[in-house]
């Protein structure tokens, strides 16, 4: 194995840990799945309960995909739109430094993210056992595609800005 194949491993090995550790903080952690839904219903989007869950399903769900390197471009979609939400509705309005609350940290795993997609998962990955290999501007692409529709999405549909947010 040789810095190629260490690079994305890498990065695929600690994305995915954080995300997994990240969204087992919003099932079990702290306030649990009523706290996480109450915090996003602060958020202005609507049916706290069900983001909460949407976003522990994705979290530990994107996470476990990095790890094992498997459907890497599209774990790396759903890690780039929890990035973005996270970015454009908790953190922007902060300024950048994380401990302002601010926008630094979701920036810095975002594009760790794309880093990661346009890299491919590396040689140690059940996709490059598989042949299923996806990388350069195709993974890169997808990925920040998949985000870019998903968040647009979620937003669209469940995002009322200034209204009391139900659960």
């Amino acid at each position: 194995m040789d810095v190629v194949d260490v690079a994305p491993t890498l990065l695929r090995l600690a994305l995915g840990v954080i995300m997994i550790t990240h969204g087992v903080n919003h099932w079990v952690g702290g306030g649990k799945i009523a706290g996480t839904a109450r915090w996003f219903s602060g958020l202005g989007l609507r049916n706290g309960v069900l983001q909460a869950w949407l976003s522990v399903v994705t979290e530990i769900g994107a996470g476990a995909l990095l790890v094992l390197g498997l459907a890497t471009p599209l774990a790396c979609a759903a890690v780039l739109s929890v990035m973005l939400v996270a970015g454009l509705l908790a953190h922007r309005a902060n300024g950048f430094f994380v401990f302002k609350e601010g926008y630094e940290y979701v920036l810095a795993l975002a594009v760790m993210t794309l880093a990661l997609a346009l890299l491919g998962p590396g040689s140690v990955s059940l996709d490059h056992a598989g042949d299923l290999e996806v990388a350069g501007w195709a993974g890169g692409g997808i990925a920040l595609i998949g985000a870019l529709i998903s968040t647009a999405a979620l937003l669209a549909v469940f995002w009322r800005p200034g209204s009391s947010a139900e659960q």
